[in-house]
């Protein structure tokens, strides 16, 4: 349960008072030189709405959920093969439905009925708290980066003294980007340091489009630039601020493993080379 997945359970069924997980790096850090407080983003939203984590050693430790998981991979599939579904569009609709038709045949009473979940307190924000956030350090001149681009805070008078201070980088499912300082949202512009130059521009800018099309071109020949390998996963974002890098047509060459073969002579040159004085 994470990210989109946990921010709607929660809204459907109330605060749990732990999830039982496997050692993914989503809900554990598993590296042994953690940063910070060595904490997932997912780990800190729970922490902050009170509900622990608990990491099973074992697969057999939550068997039963491993055999669901199992059954959904099998029957799932298949079920909507049949409905004729192709589309990431078209399965979310269909899956309340076989949610409900699959827990009507197979669920199983629990041992104890009683529900724990809890209610969301009034201090609870669950959409402000489960978000990627990082903090950044702001530079004399209110500026701060974040996945190689370069954030400009408005001077306002609530930035103006933030100079040389913490501030939150908040990155939001749907592709928002906040800069926080405690309860304050801070006004910004985005420089991004990797921006390539599209057609549209060109075509908008008709007294530049020489400069922009020679422009355009260099950048189709340097190789593609990365951002942070730390940055959420944004597969399910219809638009955000930090789109990839647009990569070559032409595929890479893979390097064969082992030693180089040694280059072969031709008979004329071994002969050569065996005339050759020593």
């Amino acid at each position: 349960m994470g990210g989109c997945a946990g921010l709607g359970y929660i809204e459907a069924h109330g605060k749990p008072v732990a999830i039982y997980s496997d050692k993914h790096s989503v809900f554990r850090n598993n590296t042994a030189s953690a940063k910070g407080d060595g904490m997932t983003h997912f780990g800190r939203a729970l922490e902050a709405l009170n509900i622990e984590i608990i990491c099973a050693n074992s697969p057999q430790a939550k068997g039963r959920v491993e055999r669901a998981n199992a059954t959904l991979q099998d029957r799932l599939v298949k079920a909507m093969r049949l409905e004729g579904i192709s589309t990431i569009a078209e399965a979310n609709a269909f899956l309340p439905g076989y949610m409900a038709r699959h827990n009507q045949r197979f669920a199983k009473a629990p041992f104890d009925p009683r529900d724990v979940h809890r209610p969301l307190a009034l201090h609870d924000d669950l959409k402000a708290e489960m978000v990627w956030r990082e903090q950044r350090t702001v530079t004399q001149a209110l500026t701060l980066h974040y996945n190689k681009a370069l954030i400009i805070l408005e001077p306002t008078e609530v930035s103006r003294p933030l100079a040389g201070k913490r501030v939150d980088v908040c990155e939001y499912p749907d592709g928002r980007l906040e800069i926080r300082h405690g309860d304050e949202v801070l006004p910004y512009r985005v420089f991004d340091k990797i921006r390539q130059v599209n057609q549209a521009a060109i075509v908008e800018n008709k007294h530049l489009d020489a400069a922009l099309a020679m422009a355009r071109a260099i950048q189709e020949m340097l190789p593609p630039k990365k951002r942070n390998n730390n940055e959420p996963c944004r597969r399910s974002q219809g638009a955000h601020m930090f789109p990839s890098p647009t990569k070559a047509d032409e595929q890479p060459v893979k390097r064969k493993r082992g030693r180089p073969p040694l280059p072969r002579l031709s008979p004329i040159e071994a002969a050569q080379r065996m005339l050759e004085p020593v």
